[in-house]
């Protein structure tokens, strides 16, 4: 490998926020934390990352204590004396390995299953209802329903000020609550979270301008967003870069200090013209910073090496990637199913050691440190 990858590796000073490298570790649900509470494998887990050279890792999603936030088993609280004593740990470890740590504040709204704690009975919450039988499924949301999530964000993000983490980044993207809202698809409203464009993204600016209210003017929130959902490849919430400049206008309005751009692969132009990427138009539109995120590492799709059991990837991406980033096209990179499996994929990145990587496979998936 002849590419020069010393930039993925400068100390970068993002207003307020001084990081190690270039290489963020992008959040990715790990299922292991009973009871919400993360334990001292979780304070481990991140802590090697942090100590291979990770500048920012971006925790696993976190639920907030809304009553429906939560929708998958053994994911991580951020509320209750336990779970914020278990995150305490995990800052400090990762603190003391010169790295820098965001919750990503999570609710999942629409797509939440019935029978998952710690409210079992609760139903989904999402822009639309739905009911079966009689029995609502999902409760659409009203004013004081949107009053009780907004104010439960901002509870989050105090409380992971409060206990040392660097920032925090809200989940926008993927099909989930706040994305469901912006998405017409999900959100067919009437009032005024509903209809236009703005209405649709009202949901989303309150939450933003709840959080910088309670957190103050320089603690960084970071906002991910995707064009694409779970329920949608193929989705897009904004067909023209006008409209994508509209949106994190808005959002950079409310408070957003930096962007999580996600993209399947990152190598893909956004909109026709132009070689950007949705993390290039971003930094663009916006002058703001900016991650880009979206198989680096891999040579194809996720779900290839899910059905294909004996699949290894290759360890390919890296040349694009260093040169989109010279060219100023973003300022941090994401790094997702790469870096789960081989916690020194960023060392072994840096020292040239590309034959030592631990290739991304269903096998390695399992046996993950």
């Amino acid at each position: 490998m002849s590419v020069n990858t010393d930039i993925l590796f400068e100390s970068v000073q993002l207003g307020n926020l001084s990081l190690n490298s270039r290489i963020v570790m992008a959040p990715m649900t790990r299922n292991f934390s009973p009871g919400g509470i993360p334990h001292d494998g979780v304070v481990e887990y991140y802590r090697r990352r942090a100590a291979n050279s990770v500048g920012l890792i971006v925790t696993e999603g976190v639920v907030i204590d809304h009553v429906g936030a939560n929708g998958y088993p053994d994911v991580p609280y951020m509320f209750g004396e336990q779970a914020l004593a278990g995150w305490k740990k995990v800052v400090d470890a990762v603190h003391s390995e010169g790295g820098k740590i965001f919750p990503q504040l999570w609710h999942v709204g629409a797509v939440r299953r019935k029978g998952t704690g710690p409210e079992p009975e609760a139903p989904a919450y999402g822009p639309m209802g739905k009911e079966k039988n009689g029995e609502v499924q999902i409760k659409a949301m009203s004013q004081q329903d949107i009053d009780e999530v907004i104010a439960s964000f901002t509870r989050a993000a105090a409380d992971a000020k409060r206990i040392g983490f660097d920032g925090i980044e809200l989940h926008g993207a993927h099909g989930y609550l706040i994305d469901q809202f912006f998405w017409e698809a999900s959100n067919q409203r009437t009032d005024q979270y509903g209809g236009s464009f703005e209405n649709r993204a009202r949901f989303a600016i309150e939450i933003v301008k709840a959080v910088r209210e309670v957190v103050g003017p320089d603690f960084p929130i970071q906002f991910r967003y995707s064009q694409w959902k779970q329920q949608d490849y193929s989705a897009r919430l904004c067909e023209t870069s006008e409209q994508l400049g509209q949106l994190l206008g808005w959002l950079a309005d409310a408070g957003v200090d930096i962007f999580h751009a996600s993209t399947r692969r990152f190598w893909l132009a956004e909109f026709e013209g132009s070689d950007l990427n949705l993390a290039g138009w971003t930094r663009k539109l916006t002058g703001k910073p900016t991650i880009t995120v979206g198989s680096v590492g891999l040579d194809s799709d996720f779900l290839e090496y899910m059905v294909e059991t004996d699949k290894v990837a290759d360890t390919s991406g890296v040349d694009s990637l260093v040169e989109r980033l010279n060219n100023s096209e973003f300022d941090l990179v994401a790094v997702g199913r790469a870096l789960l499996v081989d916690g020194e994929w960023a060392n072994k990145v840096r020292d040239g050691r590309f034959e030592d990587i631990v290739p991304f496979s269903r096998k390695a998936l399992t046996e993950l440190t």
